[in-house]
């Protein structure tokens, strides 16, 4: 390619990857801002909580590997979030006995306090976008679906 030739024509404004990024993007940090303002956790943190709040198979502990693989983000943000949570006294870290390389988390009484105060939130926020989608909401998921259970 030369430097005098033009690209190729584009529509960035149909391209589907980049309408699901910014998607998901505005939709997150219109929740996280609210959780932010009344909670003081950012993303990553709420994160962290939700599946400790959720975890895999009825575990008592979560790995920071399981939150890493389950939430495609960065082992060393997870790491982060989980620092920043056990300094404010909402999880606490364990070493895994099997896997002495295996951090496990789980929430503390205090935790589960802030998740019972932060689901509300969260499910209220959902219910509006359902009802904003309408009768389109079923199609979201099911090609939401269709998208991450692709290999």
């Amino acid at each position: 390619m030369t430097a005098s030739s033009d690209p190729p024509p584009f529509d960035l404004g149909s391209f589907t990857p980049y309408r699901l990024a910014v998607a998901a993007d505005k939709t997150s940090e219109a929740l996280a801002r609210r959780y932010r303002e009344q909670f003081g956790i950012s993303i990553p943190e709420w994160r962290v909580l939700v599946h400790l709040g959720q975890p895999i198979d009825g575990a008592a502990t979560v790995s920071v590997r399981d939150i890493e693989e389950r939430v495609a983000m960065e082992k060393s943000k997870v790491s982060r979030a989980a620092s920043r949570l056990e300094a404010s006294g909402f999880i606490e870290k364990t070493v895994d006995a099997g896997d002495r390389r295996l951090v496990r988390l789980a929430l503390t009484d205090k935790g589960r306090a802030l998740m019972a105060d932060l689901m509300p939130l969260a499910t209220a926020y959902q219910q509006r976008i359902e009802t904003q989608l309408g009768e389109a909401f079923a199609g979201l998921e099911a090609g939401l679906d269709a998208i991450l259970d692709a290999e």
